[in-house]
């Protein structure tokens, strides 16, 4: 039965997968050439904002906007940036990895007008701020029953099916690396989420904020070691990288649509542009014009897929070993020992922790906070908030055991469906961010802190609490 129904997810995923991909390609494109390039020429601004973060943790019990930087960057850089490079690599050949970069390069406007839209429509919550898709789409669309779809899904895929396969990622390194029954993962994993998500969108901050710089600086370190060691084969990856991407070569992968697709798919998983995702984190920081958290969201695209991406596909491409029959996780910890002995795959086994273990807490909130939008303000809430956090530690025990075929698949379904969801809004609402974009530049220029007032959108003036 079950493989009969992951046969059957996977069939429809495809076709559905493609047509998502090119929707948000194209969408990419859109926001590109009416942001005139947005992603590319305030880099320096996304930077300023980044190393000078606005609010506090302890301010009002605010989190900051650099807190909520790495919440969503703690989901993004997950099993994606390791195991799913590796997948890309081995399915669609090594011209995978340039079509992950078109796809952070285009679709990371995506993420800044979501993320801006998330600020914008954000309400005002217990701990913090709260909103994200399901948020904007009820309040500057008024559907909330389409609103209810994206949040039903995100709390599948994100809250809960996501967070088996990060589980079982993180148990099958440790297996391998040091022979840990997967049971003994299962509780320690299984405890450690709980005792975190039971703290609430606070202590997740706090812990993200902790984790995200120190893992992805230290993989990071890793990779410029190996590549500064391999600076004769680099020109060699490249080519092969650009040739495979355009089919000039038969190379692993077989066809160029395929090579694309798999580059599409895993680069959105990994970075999540536009799929919806990151609007819940961004929603939650304090800061004084909603296109400054999206602008600091927008570099997490490029955190994710041009630097930790990167980082996996050079270690891999530079071994030599991807065509050897190795895939997901194991192929990158083989990669790695390649280069550095047999503590190859201790350092991944502790990088994959590090980084999955950060996207089930990131994941988590997702899911939390679209919970909360379901319930609408009912005085039980946090009731089911609670069944909810029950639910995911039995599910990161359960995915620590258990193939993941299945899982993977249902992954791919519900991204389908927030992400067309998500985009749908978007483009619908996107002329509001393009709005607060001349704005927040017409403040620049003139020398100012930029300061959102609701009178820059007056007809949603009532649908902007905050503001």
């Amino acid at each position: 039965m079950e493989a009969l129904l992951t046969h059957f997810l996977n069939t429809i995923n495809d076709p559905l997968g493609g047509l998502m991909v090119f929707l948000l390609a194209l969408t990419g494109v859109w926001f590109t050439i009416q942001t005139r390039g947005v992603q590319f020429r305030l880099i320096g601004e996304m930077l300023r904002l980044l190393f000078r973060p606005e609010g506090t943790s302890g301010e009002g019990k605010h989190v900051s906007s650099f807190q909520a930087f790495t919440i969503s960057l703690a989901s993004r850089v997950g099993t994606g940036n390791l195991a799913g490079v590796a997948t890309a690599i081995v399915i669609g050949g090594p011209g995978a990895v340039f079509w992950m970069w078109v796809m952070a390069l285009i679709g990371s406007v995506n993420t800044f007008v979501e993320c801006t839209l998330a600020q914008l429509f954000k309400e005002r919550a217990k701990d913090s701020f709260i909103g994200g898709p399901a948020y904007y789409i009820t309040k500057g669309i008024g559907k909330r029953w389409f609103a209810s779809i994206f949040a039903v899904a995100i709390i599948c895929q994100f809250g809960l099916t996501n967070n088996m396969v990060q589980a079982n990622t993180i148990s099958s390194a440790f297996t391998q690396a040091f022979g840990i029954s997967p049971y003994w993962m299962a509780a320690a994993l299984t405890a450690l989420a709980l005792l975190i998500v039971f703290g609430g969108i606070q202590r997740i901050a706090k812990v993200c904020a902790i984790i995200v710089p120190v893992m992805a600086l230290g993989y990071l370190a890793i990779a410029v070691w190996i590549v500064l060691t391999n600076l004769t084969l680099i020109p060699s990856v490249l080519r092969i990288i650009i040739e495979n991407a355009f089919g000039l070569t038969p190379v692993v992968g077989g066809a160029i649509g395929r090579t694309v697709l798999m580059g599409f798919k895993r680069g959105l998983f990994s970075n999540e542009a536009g799929e919806g995702s990151a609007p819940n984190a961004a929603a939650t920081a304090s800061v004084s014009h909603p296109v400054k958290q999206g602008l600091i969201q927008t570099l997490g695209v490029f955190t994710d897929t041009l630097v930790v991406c990167s980082c996996t596909a050079f270690i891999i491409l530079c071994s030599g070993l991807y065509a050897d029959g190795a895939n997901g996780i194991e192929l990158t910890q083989i990669a790695l020992s390649h280069h550095i002995g047999s503590i190859g795959q201790t350092l991944i086994a502790v990088a994959i922790l590090f980084f999955a273990f950060s996207s089930i807490i990131g994941n988590y909130y997702y899911g939390e906070s679209n919970v909360a939008f379901l319930c609408n303000g009912w005085r039980h809430t946090h009731y089911v908030v609670n069944v909810y956090r029950l639910v995911l530690g039995l599910l990161v025990f359960l995915g620590s055991l258990m193939t993941i075929d299945l899982v993977w698949a249902l992954v791919d379904f519900c991204m389908v469906i927030m992400t067309s969801c998500n985009l749908i809004a978007i483009l619908i609402l996107g002329r509001y961010a393009l709005r607060l974009l001349d704005d927040y530049q017409q403040q620049r220029r003139a020398g100012r802190n930029p300061v959102y007032h609701a009178s820059t959108c007056p007809e949603i003036a009532d649908k902007t609490e905050c503001w």
